[in-house]
C-alpha cells in the first residue's frame, strides 16, 4: 500500500489549506484512513479519521475548523483546513490500516501504512 500527501505550503493565520492523500489500494473493505500530525520535539497526534462507512472523528484541537473526507472513486483522502493557526504548523501524514469488525479508527498512531508527510507552516 503506498500513500502520497499533497497540498501542504506556507500561509499566514487565518488561511486554509486542503491536503490530499492518494492511496494505491485498500486492502479491505473495512477500513480506517487518518490523519496525523507532528511538530518538532512532540509526539505524533491524531487529527481527524474517517471509515469505510464514512463515520469521522476529529481531533478536539481542530473540531470546528478541520473536515476529513474521502473520494472512494478517485481513492482519495482530504482533510481541508481553515482558520489555521500558528499551533498548526507541523508535518502532516497520511495513515491507512484494516479496521476491525465493529471498531471505532484509533487515534493512536498505530496504522500499518503512512504516507511521507506534507509541510504546513502558519505564520503569525
Amino acid at each position: 500500500v503506498q500513500l502520497v500527501e499533497s497540498g501542504g505550503g506556507s500561509v499566514q493565520t487565518g488561511g486554509s489549506l486542503r491536503l490530499s492523500c492518494i492511496i494505491s489500494e485498500y486492502t479491505s473493505d473495512r477500513y480506517c484512513m487518518a490523519w496525523f500530525r507532528q511538530a518538532p520535539g512532540k509526539e505524533r497526534e491524531g487529527v481527524a479519521m474517517v471509515d469505510n462507512s464514512g463515520n469521522t472523528k476529529h481531533a478536539e484541537s481542530v473540531a470546528g475548523r478541520f473536515s476529513i473526507s474521502q473520494d472512494n472513486q478517485k481513492k482519495t483522502l482530504y482533510l481541508q483546513m481553515n482558520s489555521l493557526k500558528p499551533e498548526d504548523s507541523a508535518m502532516y501524514y497520511c495513515a491507512y490500516d484494516q479496521r476491525r469488525f465493529a471498531a471505532s479508527c484509533p487515534v493512536a498512531p498505530t496504522y500499518a501504512y503512512w504516507g511521507q508527510g506534507t509541510q504546513v507552516t502558519v505564520s503569525s
